[in-house]
């Protein structure tokens, strides 16, 4: 058992490169010692190491590992954050300048200060990443190249707002922060770049506990991102065989099935979609193993579809008012968006909504808006919904419905670069897929299994008329 055990000899955790490579070995060996060194356990059954894995880092089995195993625990002590960094006074109490909307400003100083200094306790767990040149996420990419290889899946927009957002709070929150505490930061060094780049390391390794609802009533704001070292060495797969646990000492990483000699460890960071895996993460996952893919079909393109099918003024006017009856009720929005998963919608409500009130007669709309929405004992069930907008019930909608959900697919199915053949004819060449860049990959597995969702939704919703 692991209780009491600690990794006494680093060689028992890491599996060494076949090819020495000193980058590589030596500070997984250091990271390891400070492991160690800090009570981090970990179990004699699984190792640290970057060949056998899905990218760079990775945990594998040495053994066969029963369900419930605790692979590691990591003390709280252990944790990076803005309550344990050797900055935290500073932090607290300048708390009330450092509020910004992302709330991660305290954990990215604290970074930007252990990064940078040779003293700091987390020296050899920062220097896992040497300079962060793993870090592949969109944001970093030319906006050409991300136009071209993400149009249509949302992230170039998702990329955009973040690089505004970023600076922004770089400038107005961060800077100024610095320069009224020169002794710990200095601009010349601790650069926008930089902080960019701790951006995408928080965004791709950091956690968040979950809140815990004491009063249902009452909602609790989240918890802020921390570092956790050892449990973000662990890649994802929506198929996970892993679970972080957090108890009030100490975070556990624990088996959730039975894991085979040789087979890598993999955590979840959640039900993700490729599109915000590559986001947020840097990564993808190859189609069609995402079992939590989803795709957007934008309300504007409901909208469009609908004003598509208007014969006169008069019900272009209709539809007009019909859609800022959703827009008050706020179910509808400028860049919002109605979502499909591997099983028909995700947003039903919204969506049968939209449905129900876009399709509505002159005379029904009329009623609609007198009562100012639905009455008391007029709404539709959540199992109704549910299945209407499931792709098992999308064929039993009404003609007009169909009509609406069809035609809006296709109008999102021609916002991307390529077809959905090219991309099929693509990943069916092995020669061709070969050569393909790693963003070139992860970009194709992203928009297959999205255009593949709305293919689906259109053979569903194809009229037979």
């Amino acid at each position: 058992m692991l209780k009491g055990q600690r990794c006494k000899s680093e060689q028992s955790c890491v599996l060494f490169q076949r090819d020495g490579d000193s980058d590589v070995v030596v500070p997984l060996k250091n990271f390891i010692l400070w492991c160690d060194s800090g009570n981090l356990t970990l179990s004699d059954k699984v190792c640290l190491s970057k060949e056998g894995t899905v990218s760079e880092y990775g945990m594998l089995a040495k053994e066969d590992i029963e369900e419930g195993h605790v692979l590691f625990s990591i003390p709280r002590e252990c944790l990076l954050h803005q309550g344990t960094t050797a900055i935290k006074k500073v932090l607290e109490d300048g708390k009330e300048s450092l509020e910004s909307a992302s709330g991660w400003v305290p954990l990215l100083l604290a970074l930007l200060y252990e990064y940078t200094c040779p003293q700091s306790q987390w020296k050899p767990y920062l220097s896992l990443w040497p300079d962060f040149s793993i870090l592949d996420h969109p944001m970093f990419w030319a906006d050409e190249e991300r136009e071209k290889l993400l149009k249509g899946t949302g992230i170039p927009e998702a990329v955009k707002t973040d690089l505004e957002k970023l600076e922004a709070e770089y400038n107005n929150v961060v800077l100024p922060f610095m320069k009224s505490h020169s002794d710990l930061w200095d601009p010349e060094r601790h650069t926008l770049e930089l902080y960019k780049r701790l951006v995408a390391f928080v965004m791709a390794y950091s956690f968040q506990e979950p809140v815990e609802d004491e009063d249902e009533d009452e909602e609790r704001a989240p918890n802020p991102p921390m570092m956790v070292p050892m449990a973000d060495m662990l890649n994802h797969i929506s198929k996970h065989n892993a679970n972080l646990e957090y108890t009030i000492d100490c975070l556990k990483m624990v088996t959730i099935r039975r894991i085979e000699k040789g087979e890598e460890v993999f955590n979840t960071y959640g039900q993700m979609a490729n599109w915000q895996l590559l986001h947020m993460y840097g990564f993808s996952e190859p189609f069609p193993t995402n079992s939590n893919d989803t795709a957007d079909v934008q309300m504007s393109n409901v909208y469009k579809a609908a004003m598509q099918a208007t014969k006169s003024k008069k019900e272009e006017q209709l539809l007009k008012d019909k859609w800022n009856m959703l827009s008050e009720m706020e179910n509808v929005g400028e860049k919002g968006v109605f979502i499909f998963g591997q099983s028909g919608c995700l947003t039903n409500s919204e969506l049968y909504t939209t449905l129900k009130v876009l399709c509505m007669s002159p005379q029904e709309f009329k009623e609609f808006r007198e009562n100012e929405g639905w009455e008391d004992d007029d709404g539709d069930d959540d199992d109704k919904m549910e299945y209407a907008l499931s792709f098992e019930g999308l064929t039993e909608l009404t003609t007009e419905w169909k009509r609406l959900v069809h035609a809006a697919a296709g109008l999102t199915l021609d916002s991307y670069s390529e077809d959905v053949e090219a991309d099929r004819r693509l990943l069916g060449d092995q020669e061709a897929l070969g050569k393909l860049s790693s963003r070139e990959r992860r970009a194709l597995h992203v928009r297959y299994g999205q255009k593949i969702i709305l293919e689906r939704l259109q053979q569903l919703t194809k009229s037979s008329d």
